[in-house]
């Protein structure tokens, strides 16, 4: 009888642990949700801890908890989570979309369109990256340059890779794929990003189209070979 009251005992404690620690990751959870908001509506100079607390229904004692560096901890860790999710949304694409390519230009320009589509997925995110590009004067360099690493320049390095084996396959010319997936990147989403702010303000369907398909049609004759 003893013995079964213990097991039941620690089975009770483990479960007890088990939910505070859910409780933890919800907690934190909620805090990261409301400080993109925040950031993203109010920059990085402007939002406070207590406006942060407020629009993730925690209080201040609470974020300090989880982040005990305070804003600057806050604001690296809505950088670092909201690029994570946009790399793993256009890697995905280019294992989609580039893994068998049978007809290039048809294939890039879907591969283009899905490589834009984490610009509407994540307007949080993308909204905290136009706070923080408008503050670069002001911010510590190391804010853009963790995004850089861990956002654009991921994303364009797994591009490059992909595009350095169709080369190899004989689809196109790139003696450095590294650029050549940087051309691609800003022929087919320079424009959008321009009018959509990026992402902020919806763009007719017809004209992102008609852009993407223009950006692959420039690329493409900048890296098929040249017939002599």
């Amino acid at each position: 009888m003893a013995r079964a009251a213990a097991t039941v005992e620690r089975a009770t404690a483990k479960e007890r642990t088990a939910l505070v620690g859910e409780r933890r990751t919800d907690k934190r959870q909620a805090i990261v949700r409301g400080a993109a908001r925040v950031f993203g509506r109010e920059g990085y100079a402007r939002a406070g801890i207590d406006a942060i607390a407020q629009e993730a229904g925690v209080s201040s004692r609470t974020i300090y908890n989880h982040f005990p560096a305070g804003k600057d901890e806050l604001f690296r860790t809505v950088l670092l989570e909201g690029s994570r999710r946009v790399v793993e949304a256009q890697v995905d694409a280019i294992d989609r979309r580039l893994h068998k390519v049978t007809d290039l230009e048809a294939d890039l320009v879907a591969f283009a369109r899905a490589w834009l589509e984490p610009k509407s997925a994540h307007p949080e995110h993308f909204a905290v990256v136009r706070q923080m590009q408008a503050e670069a004067g002001r911010l510590p360099s190391e804010f853009l340059e963790t995004w850089r690493a861990n956002g654009p320049d991921r994303s364009q390095a797994a591009l490059a890779e992909r595009f350095r084996e169709l080369a190899e396959e004989g689809w196109f010319e790139a003696p450095d794929p590294e650029q050549a997936a940087l051309h691609f990147v800003l022929l087919t989403g320079t424009e959008i990003g321009s009018r959509t702010h990026p992402g902020a303000t919806p763009l007719p369907e017809s004209e992102r189209e008609a852009l993407i398909a223009a950006g692959v049609r420039t690329f493409l004759y900048g890296h098929l070979p040249r017939r002599t």
